[in-house]
């Protein structure tokens, strides 16, 4: 992944696209350079794989990655906490 291609006038190469790749997956990019690497993308294949690969990698660990209360605690926590506000009011 050495190949340059041209992008908005700019010479945009595979290693300036990689090496930006997360940055411009959490769009924290500015427009232009966005832009460049959008354009890049669509020309170079291997980028344009490694940024697929780098979405779906992100959506399995978003998915995955979620922690899980069982009910059983959320129901003792919620009555720890009426049983604090019995004994302790606020307001009062």
């Amino acid at each position: 992944m050495s190949a340059g291609f041209p992008t908005g006038g700019v010479h945009f190469d595979c290693t300036s696209a990689i090496h930006q790749l997360y940055v411009y997956l959490d769009g924290e990019l500015t427009e232009e350079r966005r832009i460049q690497i959008t354009e890049h993308l669509d020309y170079c294949g291997p980028c344009a794989g490694a940024a697929v690969f780098e979405t779906e990698l992100r959506m399995v660990i978003a998915n995955r990655c979620k922690d899980h209360v069982p009910d059983a605690l959320r129901k003792r926590v919620h009555d720890a906490l009426l049983e604090e506000e019995r004994r302790h009011p606020t307001g009062s």
